[in-house]
């Protein structure tokens, strides 16, 4: 894949998280998160085994494997706490404010990433323009959060910001992973870690809950249950296969600009609460993504 297609797969891969996270959200709105959670996550095991099985002699499917750190086999549980941050903050302050606080958790684990060179990232200067375009973001979410009341409206941001944090980390981990084993069998073993925790989480601590939740999935339809989990795979996918293909920066900013326009859209279509101020929040946002690009560039040329 070239660079070009990188960029777009980036920005669509954001739109389809957006999406993947409302799917999600309304699951867990009928039955339960922890409900959501395990279907989710099996799907994903179904699928990617599926895929392995009947690519199994595909060297793009099934490239050949390499040895990989005992820590790497467990992705997942990123994915566990992303779900259930992701799960909260939309409930609570809608799609919109919400991806826009995780997308500026990514924007600023990008940059920690790339200053630093973490998890496998190239290490790179970060100019104060890029801290600049930050602040801008940072702004953004101000603004939209001008259109929610409630005590708590702080404690979801920073949960939607955390699970921003968490997607960054888990995109670079298991794209590390995909490096050594391929990118299927990472999205493979990213459910079934996932999976594996989600199960732990729900039946050691909310049994209850978690069956009840089970009662109330007749009925419920089938688009409804399976959307989440098959998107799933194509995020994890994607992800592992674009993630190293472009700067850490580039990624987070593409993927935050398809999550913050695809939520604009998901609130006025699902929840009728579009409104000035998530409409000027995100443009705001959108202008420190662009400030941040501008900086890219402005480095690249003195390069």
């Amino acid at each position: 894949m070239g660079k070009s297609a990188a960029y777009f797969v980036s920005l669509l891969t954001g739109a389809v998280i957006s999406v993947m996270v409302v799917a999600n959200t309304e699951l867990g709105r009928i039955t339960s998160n922890e409900v959501s959670l395990i279907i989710n996550q099996s799907i994903g095991v179904i699928l990617t085994s599926l895929i392995l099985l009947v690519g199994r002699k595909s060297p793009v499917i099934a490239p050949p494997r390499r040895s990989a750190k005992w820590y790497m086999w467990f992705g997942g549980l990123f994915g566990v706490f992303v779900m259930i941050f992701n799960f909260y903050s939309v409930m609570h302050i809608g799609a919109s404010l919400a991806m826009a606080a995780a997308v500026f958790g990514q924007s600023a684990t990008g940059l920690v990433l790339d200053l630093f060179g973490l998890a496998g990232m190239q290490k790179r200067k970060i100019s104060p323009l890029k801290w600049l375009a930050l602040l801008i973001s940072f702004a953004g979410i101000a603004l939209m959060s001008l259109s929610q009341d409630g005590t708590w409206v702080l404690a979801y941001i920073i949960m939607g910001v955390a699970a921003g944090v968490l997607t960054m980390l888990q995109l670079c981990y298991n794209s590390a992973f995909a490096a050594a084993k391929g990118a299927i069998f990472s999205a493979r073993q990213n459910a079934l870690s996932g999976l594996l925790g989600t199960l732990a989480y729900a039946f050691i601590l909310l049994p209850v809950s978690t069956l009840e939740g089970f009662t109330r999935l007749p009925g419920t339809p089938v688009l409804t249950i399976v959307l989440g989990g098959v998107l799933a795979i194509f995020v994890v996918t994607s992800s592992n296969i674009i993630i190293p293909k472009i700067p850490a920066v580039y990624s987070s900013l593409l993927l935050s600009a398809g999550q913050i326009l695809m939520s604009l859209v998901l609130d006025a279509l699902l929840y009728s609460s579009f409104s000035a101020p998530l409409l000027v929040g995100a443009l705001v946002m959108l202008a420190g993504m662009l400030v941040n690009f501008l900086a890219d560039r402005k480095a690249a040329s003195g390069e």
